[in-house]
Formats: C-alpha cells, sequence, structure tokens
C-alpha cells in the first residue's frame, strides 16, 4: 500500500518557514512550557493524594486518581501522533494545553470525588498530547545530527518535575490546600498557550485520505483493558486468579487482534505497519517496552521506602529522590550534546542499560540497615544509566522513518513505554505488596497481635504511625519493607538485561542533517537549502536499505 506524502497547507500557512536559530528557539520555549505543564502534574499530586482522597470521600478508590490519568494518557498518545501527522501540530498543540488547562479547573473545583476523577482524565487527554507533540515538533524543525541538545533538556524537564511536584503537592497541603496543586496549573497553562500561539507558526494540514477512526476506537479499547487488566490484577478486589480480570484480559486480547486487522486495510493507518518494518525502529521502541517493565517499577516502589525507612514527611522525602533525577539530568543533557557533536548514539543505550542494570543489581543489596546517603548513590547511578537511553532511543526511532511518519513513529516508541510501564508496575507490585503484607504480619503477630490485629495494622500503617512505635517493632517494620523490595529487584534484573542485548544489537546508521519540515518542503533552513540531495539521507538509504522494504527505502529522501 502506497500513500502520498505530500500534505496541502491551509491558506493561512502558505509558503515555507524559514527556520533560523531565532524560530527554533522561540518554538522550543512554547514545548518547554508544555511539557513542563505536563509532566509535572503527574507528580504533584502523588503527596497530596491522601488529603484529597479524604477531603472528597474516595478514600476506597484512590487508584483511580492515578489510573483515570495514565488511562486518558495512554489511549491519545498514538492519537496526537497520528493527527499531528496528518493535519499539522500547532492547533493540536494548542488544543492539548486548553484540554489540559480546562481538566485543572476542573479538578481544583470538583466537589464530589467522581466529579475530580472524570477532571483528572480530561487532564490526562491533554497531558499525552503535549508529552507527544513536544517531541515530535522538535524532529520537524531540528535535524536529527543536531536534535540531541534539544531532546535532553526535554528530558531533564521530567527530573525536575519528579523532585519538584512532590515538593510543590506537599507544600501546598501543609500552607495553603490541596486545590492549589491544580490552581498553579492555571497561570502556566495561560502562559504556555499564550507562548505556543504566538512561537509556534507550523502549517496547518489537510488529510489526503480518511482518517482511521475504527483503528482508533480498536486501540482505545485495546488500552483501555490494558490498564483494566492491569489494575484488577494487583487490586486486592479481584487479583490475578479472579475470572473477571481474565475475562477483560480476553476483551482487550480481542480488541488487539481487531486493531491489527484494521491497520493492515487501513488507508492511513494510526499505527502504520511499515514502522515495524524497520528493525532500527522495531529494536530501540522494544528497548523502550522492556525498560518500562523495569524502570517504572523500581521508581514506583523506592520512594513509599525511602519515606518509611526515614521516617520522614511524604513531601520531605521526595528529596531523598533528588540524586537519581541529578544522575538522569547529567546524562541526559550530555549525551545529546555528544550526539550532537559527534552523530554517534550506539553507544549510550548500550552504556545506559548496562549501568542501570549494575545499579539494579547493587539495590539487591538494600536492607532496613543501609545508610541513606549510600541508597542516595544507588539512586544516582540509577539515573546516569537511565539518561542515557529515555531520550536517545526516540531520536533513534525519529530518525528510522520517513519524515511523513514522525508523529506516529514517537507516539508508538512511547506508548510502548507506557504498556511496558503499565505491565511493570501492576506485576511487581502485586509480588511487592504480597511480601510486604507477609512480612508486616509476621512482625506484628511475633509482638503479640492477633493475625486480624496483625492485617489491620499493616493495611493502616503509615510513617507517623511507624514513627510512634516502639522501637524494636518501628525496626521489624523497616525490615519488613526491606525484605519485601530487594527480592523485587531481583525479578526486574533479567528485563535490564534484554534491554542491554537489545541494546547491543542497535544499527548505528547517520543522523539526518535536514528537519522534518524540510524533508516535507513546509521549511526551509536558515540557508535556503533544499531537502534534496542531503548527504545523510543518500547515505542512510545505502545503509539502511537491508532493514526495510523496497518501497519505504525509497522514502528515505525524505527521512528525518
Amino acid at each position: 500500500m502506497t500513500t502520498s506524502t505530500t500534505s496541502t497547507t491551509s491558506k493561512e500557512d502558505a509558503g515555507p518557514l524559514v527556520l533560523d536559530q531565532r524560530r527554533i528557539w522561540i518554538i522550543f520555549s512554547a514545548l518547554l512550557a508544555g511539557m513542563l505543564l505536563s509532566s509535572l502534574d503527574q507528580t504533584i499530586v502523588s503527596t497530596a493524594l491522601p488529603t484529597i482522597v479524604g477531603k472528597l470521600g474516595g478514600v476506597e478508590h484512590q487508584a483511580w486518581v492515578t489510573t483515570a490519568y495514565l488511562l486518558a494518557t495512554t489511549i491519545v498518545m498514538p492519537i496526537y501522533g497520528k493527527l499531528g501527522d496528518v493535519l499539522g501540530r500547532r492547533r493540536l498543540f494548542l488544543i492539548a494545553i486548553a484540554i489540559f488547562t480546562l481538566g485543572s479547573a476542573g479538578a481544583a473545583f470538583a466537589g464530589s470525588f467522581w466529579t475530580f476523577i472524570a477532571a483528572r482524565a480530561i487532564q490526562g487527554l491533554g497531558g499525552g498530547g503535549l508529552m507527544i507533540l513536544s517531541q515530535a515538533i522538535i524532529a520537524d524543525i531540528v535535524p536529527a545530527k543536531d536534535r540531541g541538545k534539544y531532546m535532553g533538556p526535554l528530558g531533564a524537564v521530567f527530573g525536575i518535575s519528579a523532585v519538584a511536584g512532590p515538593l510543590l503537592g506537599g507544600l501546598f497541603v501543609d500552607h495553603l490546600s490541596w486545590e492549589w496543586c491544580f490552581y498553579i496549573n492555571l497561570p502556566v497553562g495561560v502562559i504556555a498557550f499564550a507562548i505556543g500561539w504566538f512561537a509556534l507558526k507550523l502549517p496547518n494540514k489537510r488529510p489526503e485520505h480518511k482518517i482511521d477512526i475504527t483503528g482508533i476506537a480498536a486501540l482505545s479499547l485495546a488500552t483501555t483493558g490494558l490498564i483494566f487488566f492491569t489494575d484488577f490484577g494487583s487490586n486486592d478486589t479481584y487479583g490475578w486468579g479472579s475470572p473477571v480480570t481474565w475475562l477483560v484480559f480476553a476483551g482487550m486480547l480481542a480488541a488487539v487482534i481487531a486493531f491489527i486487522a484494521i491497520e493492515r486495510r487501513a488507508q492511513d493507518p494510526v499505527m502504520p505497519p511499515a514502522l515495524f518494518r524497520s528493525r532500527v525502529f522495531v529494536n530501540v521502541t522494544a528497548i523502550g517496552f522492556v525498560l518500562g517493565l523495569g524502570m517504572f517499577a523500581a521508581l514506583a516502589f523506592v520512594p513509599t521506602f525511602l519515606q518509611m525507612s526515614s521516617g520522614t514527611s511524604a513531601a520531605a522525602s521526595g528529596l531523598l529522590m533528588l540524586p537519581l533525577m541529578a544522575g538522569l539530568m547529567i546524562t541526559a543533557i550530555g549525551s545529546g550534546i555528544a550526539i550532537s557533536k559527534t552523530g554517534r548514539y550506539r553507544m549510550f543505550p548500550i552504556a545506559g542499560t548496562a549501568i542501570t542494570a549494575l545499579a539494579m543489581v547493587w539495590m539487591t543489596t538494600l536492607t532496613a540497615s543501609t545508610p541513606i546517603w549510600l541508597i542516595c548513590v544507588m539512586l544516582f547511578v540509577f539515573g546516569l544509566g537511565l539518561g542515557c537511553i529515555m531520550q536517545v532511543i526516540v531520536l533513534v526511532a525519529q530518525n528510522a522513518v520517513p519524515a511523513k511518519d514522525i508523529g506516529a513513529a514517537t507516539s508508538t516508541n512511547n506508548y510502548f513505554r507506557e504498556v511496558g510501564a503499565s505491565l511493570g508496575v501492576a506485576i511487581f507490585g502485586s509480588i511487592f505488596s504480597a511480601n510486604l503484607s507477609s512480612n508486616l504480619t509476621a512482625v506484628f503477630t511475633s509482638a503479640g497481635a492477633t493475625a486480624e490485629q496483625a492485617g489491620s495494622a499493616g493495611a493502616s500503617l503509615d510513617p507517623a504511625t511507624l514513627a510512634a512505635l516502639p522501637g524494636p517493632l518501628r525496626d521489624g517494620v523497616v525490615n519488613a519493607y526491606a525484605d519485601a523490595l530487594a527480592p523485587v529487584f531481583w525479578y526486574l534484573v533479567p528485563f535490564l538485561l534484554i534491554a542491554l542485548a537489545l541494546a547491543v544489537f542497535i544499527k548505528q546508521i547517520p543522523l539526518s542533517d535536514v528537519a522534518g519540515m524540510v524533508a516535507r518542503g513546509e521549511a526551509v533552513a536558515a540557508g535556503g537549502r533544499a531537502p534534496a540531495g542531503s548527504h545523510a539521507d543518500t547515505e542512510l538509504a545505502a545503509l539502511d536499505a537491508t532493514a526495510r522494504p523496497d518501497a519505504e527505502a525509497s522514502t528515505a529522501a525524505g527521512r528525518v
């Protein structure tokens, strides 16, 4: 199946843009604002969650605060990616900011728990677009050979938000009110929208083929099934042995099969099958999936252990994650600059997965007596490894596909990482929870409690309660957390070793020296250079022709 890659720009955007350095930096500022808006909200509710669900009367359903946002974000990632390729990204980016800001307002003024959950889902519908479109727009305006130095700061925004979010959430709860976790998004959203309105002078386009509505619907059903399957499997109400859990799995599997069948026949599929005929793209996307399994599972449980072992508040314990974010920022920015200077990227995923795997093995030695400073060193090393991988695999995925598929490639790569994260957190979370429950029961029963009392005490344990326990009992509880967590890391190590093996087989192909919009004829570089005859693209076609069908290789001159 072949489709035309030429798009018609609207009259108001007629004529190619000139991508000079000033315009690139202005656009980049809009992307940073949007990325900050979406990434901050993923973490700011973590420390405010007990207060929010207590005030709104939803303690027994508090998992939905996270699930609603995750579900909406994951569903819309591929949709924003593909529609950006078809319709242009400017309007979609502004729409995503507006949706996110409206969702924030809804959450701040919610009068009931389920109204709040609906607002969180609306936030996710906007936040997913901000993440994907930011990465895709960078590929539109910056050639792959120079893109690393821009992708690094975008990745660093996540690191900053991971630390700043919990701290801000804790401060708002302690000194203002939980609503300020969402009030803060309103001025940031307005500013981000204003910057985007004036800075994102990108062309709008009209679709040349029917939009893949049935594919979008099938993918949304499959994603919803995945999130519910992992949620049901990992909670106490159903569990992995429940028929309901596996009925949801069957529905998810049916939706996946339907989606594959639809995509094979669609004129312009939301997740083009041609992407998966590029060995480079499949390789780095598989790394993202496996890394999501291991990385997010580890990150989900370490903060809980830190909070319980250090006896600090949730907000203060967030500072203990600072070394991880510092390590991530150092290598995310450093690897991006190095790739831009040398044009070589293959070494970074290899080094990153090796460092991350070694850090994970080191973290299996965690005990209740492990000094906090040593845990921080472990997390710093873990962050160094992650920073070498996260943004690099997105860059490689974008460089491995035609310019017309930048958005689809970006969103597909991110989508599979989120799928891996959902599976990892659910599966390994269940292992951690089962270990912890057993350990805590043993601790409290050894102190004289009945089995029922021990189960109740373990379920309601928090840092304040822990601090009030007698010394030996408190030490036993901290030991229970450490003994529950360390084995989980051993389960994660094989997945990181798989990621390392996949990284070793990444093919080094030249990074394009033409931005996506230039390759598609929608813009010209500052010197007025046309896309045809790009040295990197010509060499890329020769080197990578064996990794793709002839039809795909023939489009290499229009690649990013």
